[in-house]
């Protein structure tokens, strides 16, 4: 009876821990009182610093009329160098690099390995290693300054957007003004009839870093639209992780 009460005490405490490093970004006072310049000041320290990064990530997916699909996987990053994402038992893995993209499935024995090319076409912009880590740690995907941007506000966010739209791609970032994250990044090429959108519903803070809880993407292209949900749960920085992958031999190339 001692060691069950020994043992439920000690995951009572493991518990409280867990729920004290990590916990969801709440309200505050806003504050629109700053120019485009401190504005993307602000943005840029809250940044999240870190060398790695593990959690699980939920992945709810659907496109057109198909049933919703959903996942949970591992992900883990080597911040500027790796992006890798294994579901259970290794059967679907994944490795993103500066270089490629890569992955393999073991239900089907098939595995890909190429350019961005193909995260582009699922997203509708063109994509780079970069892009996609800004995308998933709440930064916006394209460099920021002053001189290029202008910001404006309504009722709930600042506007940030070019001082000069391109005539072929619209660009807007809304940023909350209490934190200073992201709430929502979008990029139109309307004469394409191609829309990209990724809301930022929740962030959460852990060892001082601010970081998306849940994401939200829409990107719609004619009359075809892919909505992929991101739930990031159990987050933890700056441990120790390895990022085993190998394409098992025997496996088919799929061309994407």
């Amino acid at each position: 009876m001692k060691k069950f009460k020994y043992l439920v005490l000690s995951l009572m405490v493991l518990l409280v821990f867990q729920c004290k490093s990590s916990r969801t970004l709440g309200g505050g006072e806003a504050n629109f009182k700053l120019s485009t310049k401190q504005l993307l000041k602000e943005t840029a320290k809250k940044a999240p610093n870190f060398k790695t990064l593990q959690s699980k990530l939920k992945i709810t997916y659907a496109q057109g009329d198909n049933q919703q699909a959903a996942y949970t996987v591992n992900f883990r990053v080597q911040k500027d160098e790796v992006l890798w994402l294994s579901a259970s038992f290794s059967v679907v893995k994944a490795l993103i690099t500066p270089e490629k993209v890569s992955f393999y499935n073991k239900l089907d024995n098939t595995y890909f390995e190429g350019d961005y090319t193909y995260l582009s076409s699922i997203l509708g912009t063109e994509l780079d290693f970069e892009k996609v880590q800004n995308l998933l740690l709440g930064n916006p995907i394209f460099n920021l300054n002053a001189s290029d941007y202008e910001a404006s506000v309504n009722q709930e966010a600042y506007i940030l957007q070019p001082k000069e739209q391109r005539a072929l791609f619209e660009i807007f970032f809304l940023l909350d003004p209490v934190h200073f994250k992201l709430k929502s990044q979008q990029l139109s090429q309307p004469k394409e009839f191609r829309h990209l959108q990724i809301d930022y519903a929740a962030y959460q803070e852990v060892e001082k870093q601010t970081l998306p809880e849940r994401i939200k993407i829409i990107a719609v292209e004619g009359n075809k639209e892919t909505n992929i949900d991101l739930e990031f749960k159990n987050v933890t920085l700056n441990e120790d992780v390895s990022f085993p992958y190998k394409i098992p031999s025997g496996f088919k190339e799929i061309k994407l």
